[in-house]
């Protein structure tokens, strides 16, 4: 799964609802459903997209003689999403969601082609650059079509529609891109998902453009982008970037790009953030730090469980993916169980309990690399995390909402997504860096055309090195978790 699945949405003073009937309806109801129908269907197809493509990407990696750039394959995508998020937000703001939704989309799809087609790791990279793109631009789109055309009392329920959306894909996507990389090749899980590009586009874009086309003001009229944070989100990436080269270099000479990195990265941040999210201020900077401390640690630990149950406990493609499947099914019961209204007033302690959850989860995944340690343990493991997952995204993005004026809902939008997309830049990057000096790319040498054998059992200790310090991370997102209440 990946830090872009819009399991999310929410922030502060309520939203004016210039779209939104006085009888309140379900999401399901006649004013929303074709809406609701054609915005949980642009989940689909990214949610078939992270467990479809997380399932392929070992075999994928070890083809393209690329397992030193595992962690790249999976950050680069987050890395441009950076840039595409403030983008997003500010052409949604000012020109209205439809816009930036459809290029996303389009954008998304030319990047799994390109991914599809790539004869090179670096080429497969810059496919899923290209993704990344495209999934900037949905994601924030997507959070501005819900805060216009949503009343706040029914938003918790289109939440919970997207989370149950990962359901059919989590379980049905790594059987089916596991039979597919297993029979027909890595390649055509790539080249197939486009297809169900066709069906977002023809049941969301019409239901967009009648319900929330437009700028938020539309008695002011389209107001000119904001050019500096256009440089800053441009920083943000190419800082990002050149962390994620130095982190894959491992020489002394990569100290240079590193610095250059830290430095265009600091301003961006603090410019792009809301104040006092480094620091965790109560309210809204704590739920947009908490969304990158969760995701961050999670996405980062996750995209090497399926790499990790193939090299070191000799499992197919399939029975790999398999092992995630069961997420989907929790992290939807989490979101929905923080959907309903009588648990409203309990949701910032069940935000901490789902981060606790996360934390030991993480810390009892390695657990696998131990031959006496059943296999399944894993998954049951992973679904706990998950559990806690969906209790925590979906809320930090209904806080978030709620915290947010009309006019703020794209900018606040971006915020929550770049802390998202920078926190798995940051930390994949670190748990690359980590997985390959203790001897990552032999694991892959070493399982190349021989998936599981004893030699790739030699390196746990690459593993252990990328889940234990995600557990402390979701650790500190415990305590984050304490300071999104705003009366405390």
């Amino acid at each position: 799964m990946t830090a872009l699945e819009p399991r999310d949405a929410e922030v502060t003073a309520a939203l004016v609802e210039t779209t939104a009937p006085a009888p309140v309806e379900g999401v399901l109801g006649r004013t929303y459903r074709a809406l609701s129908i054609g915005i949980v269907s642009v989940v689909l197809l990214i949610a078939f997209e992270a467990t479809a493509v997380g399932t392929a990407m070992p075999v994928a990696a070890r083809e393209l003689h690329g397992i030193p750039l595992y962690a790249f394959a999976f950050s680069a995508y987050f890395t441009t999403s950076l840039f595409a998020m403030v983008l997003s937000g500010q052409w949604a703001d000012r020109r209205g969601p439809l816009a930036p939704l459809a290029g996303g989309i389009g954008a998304f799809g030319a990047g799994l082609l390109l991914s599809g087609t790539a004869a090179s790791m670096w080429v497969f990279i810059l496919g899923r650059a290209v993704q990344g793109i495209g999934g900037g631009l949905v994601i924030v789109a997507l959070y501005v079509v819900i805060g216009r055309a949503y009343p706040e009392r029914i938003r918790p329920g289109i939440m919970a529609a997207f989370s149950a959306a990962w359901i059919v894909p989590s379980v049905v996507g790594p059987l089916a891109s596991g039979t597919v990389t297993e029979h027909l090749g890595w390649r055509w899980v790539f080249v197939g998902i486009p297809v169900l590009i066709l069906l977002p586009l023809g049941l969301a874009l019409p239901a967009i453009r009648r319900m929330a086309g437009g700028p938020a003001d539309a008695a002011a009229g389209a107001q000119p982008f904001d050019r500096r944070r256009i440089r800053l989100a441009l920083g943000i990436s190419l800082g990002a970037g050149l962390l994620q080269y130095a982190g894959q270099e491992l020489r002394w000479l990569s100290l240079l790009p590193a610095l250059a990195g830290v430095a265009l990265l600091v301003p961006a941040v603090l410019g792009l953030l809301p104040p006092g999210t480094v620091r965790a201020a109560r309210g809204l900077p704590a739920v947009i730090l908490l969304r990158g401390v969760a995701a961050g640690s999670f996405i980062a630990a996750e995209s090497f469980v399926p790499l990790m149950l193939v090299t070191q406990r000799g499992l197919s493609p399939t029975m790999a993916g398999l092992s995630l499947a069961a997420g989907g099914l929790t992290w939807a019961l989490g979101s929905y169980v923080l959907a309903r209204p009588r648990l409203e007033g309990h949701r910032e302690p069940l935000m901490v309990f789902g981060m606790v959850l996360v934390a030991l989860s993480i810390a009892a995944a390695p657990a696998v690399l131990l031959e006496a340690v059943p296999v399944w343990t894993l998954a049951v493991v992973w679904g706990v995390g998950c559990f806690g997952m969906g209790m925590v995204i979906a809320s930090t993005s209904v806080l978030l909402l709620k915290l947010s004026a009309p006019e703020e809902a794209g900018g606040n939008s971006a915020a929550l997504q770049i802390s998202d997309g920078l926190a798995n830049v940051l930390l994949l990057t670190g748990g690359g860096a980590a997985f390959a000096a203790l001897g990552g790319g032999a694991v892959g040498a070493a399982a190349h055309g021989a998936v599981g054998s004893g030699a790739a059992g030699a390196h746990p200790g690459a593993f252990a090195a990328v889940f234990l310090p995600m557990a402390v991370v979701a650790l500190l997102g415990v305590w984050v978790a304490t300071r999104v209440r705003t009366d405390a």
